[in-house]
């Protein structure tokens, strides 16, 4: 899978031509199951007689041989990116594969359908290539126990392949789909919107498969099957969440969205001064913090300062609780309006704090955020307009 939405790295890997890769902490989930399922079911039946050291040793190195094919998916989806000039801010593996977090959208159908196709074309070639080693170690006569994981890895890098080609996102499949109705309605927007309700049919589908599993065959693997379509439909409607943002985001610059001059706190006054000369008659939840020469300190939210105890206000200086702003949220107000999305607001809030010649000149919250989509939804046919949307 490949997605704009950000999936937090649990477990930092390194970096793969300069793209942070890390796992979701899902991946030690699948990593135990992988590894329970080949070294007390699969291994056992298929080749019995065998030491249990040596079922869990040859169950291990196969599923870090999964994990690797996944990795290479991801990669394959980064490396075809980066052909067509989009930036890759991460790679994460999670229990059903991965995401390539992209800088921006595709730009053009036939780029979004080669970065779509990259992954299950590497995981295809993975498949043949496990399969290809398995029949040489077979023929060399080589020992059945790692011949058959190799199978196993061919059989299952084949299987995740087919999986991420059906027609929906967040799968591939959902990708190509896209990038397919994009060439031919000529509208991104539009194609996205119908693969991600193909996503969300094929989640429901596959979550009532394993349903029906649960319930009719007493199968408890059922479970797994509703699982995978229930993350399938929360990401898919995820996705359409997004991209209908960045609809209403199109055209627009920071200027645009932005709360304009907000109300700001001197980071050496008092949490008992500026909540009774600022908090209490503003109608801002995050305040801007700045320092003796008007540049900025930090910010602090209502929720911060309700946290400090009334007794310990009158002696603590707002710069004392204010929260740093990493550079990734400082805005220039003529930067895109998109450029704010594919990350998660600091404190659930704060997605920039806008700086003009060195001086605090607004800010954007999800508040912000959800006044455009708002106005996106009465006035669709303005989407776009930069002069349609202003906070005040």
């Amino acid at each position: 899978m490949k997605g704009d939405r950000q999936m937090r790295q649990s477990i930092r890997l390194g970096r793969i031509a300069g793209i942070p890769v890390g796992m979701h902490w899902t991946v030690v989930v699948i990593v135990v199951l992988i590894v329970d399922t080949l070294a007390v079911s699969v291994l056992p039946a298929v080749i019995p007689h065998q030491s249990a050291g040596v079922y869990w040793t040859v169950a291990v190195v196969g599923s870090v041989l999964f994990v690797a094919a996944l990795a290479a998916h991801e990669i394959a989806h980064a490396i075809v990116a980066r052909h067509w000039g989009i930036q890759v801010r991460s790679i994460t593996m999670w229990m059903l594969g991965g995401i390539a977090e992209l800088e921006g959208d595709p730009p053009t159908a036939k780029a979004d359908l080669q970065i779509a196709i990259a992954g299950p074309a590497t995981s295809f070639a993975a498949g043949i290539l496990f399969g290809c080693v398995a029949v040489l170690a077979r023929s060399a006569h080589g020992p059945a126990v790692f011949t058959d994981v190799l199978a196993w890895l061919s059989l299952m890098n084949v299987v995740l392949a087919v999986f991420n080609l059906l027609p929906g996102t967040p799968l591939d499949g959902g990708r190509i789909l896209r990038a397919l109705l994009w060439k031919r309605y000529g509208d991104r927007q539009r194609a996205s919107q119908a693969a991600a309700r193909s996503g969300q049919v094929i989640g429901v589908g596959i979550s009532l498969i394993g349903l029906l599993e649960l319930f009719a065959l007493a199968d408890i693997a059922g479970l797994w099957l509703v699982l995978i379509g229930w993350f399938l439909v929360a990401m898919a409607r995820a996705e359409q969440q997004s991209d209908l943002v960045r609809g209403a985001l199109a055209g627009l610059h920071v200027r645009d969205i932005m709360l304009s001059h907000p109300d700001t706190g001197a980071a050496w006054n008092d949490v008992t001064y500026f909540i009774s000369q600022t908090v209490l008659s503003s109608r801002q939840t995050v305040y801007p913090v700045l320092s003796f020469d008007g540049e900025l300190a930090g910010f602090v939210s209502t929720e911060a300062l309700a946290r400090i105890p009334p007794a310990a206000r009158a002696s603590t200086r707002l710069g004392q609780v204010a929260t740093p702003v990493p550079p990734a949220y400082v805005a220039d107000p003529g930067a895109a309006a998109s450029s704010l999305l594919g990350r998660p607001p600091l404190r659930g809030q704060v997605l920039a704090i806008v700086i003009e010649d060195r001086q605090v000149v607004g800010m954007v919250t999800t508040d912000e955020l959800r006044l455009v989509m708002l106005h996106a939804r009465l006035h669709p046919s303005q989407t776009g307009r930069r002069d349609q949307v202003r906070s005040s």
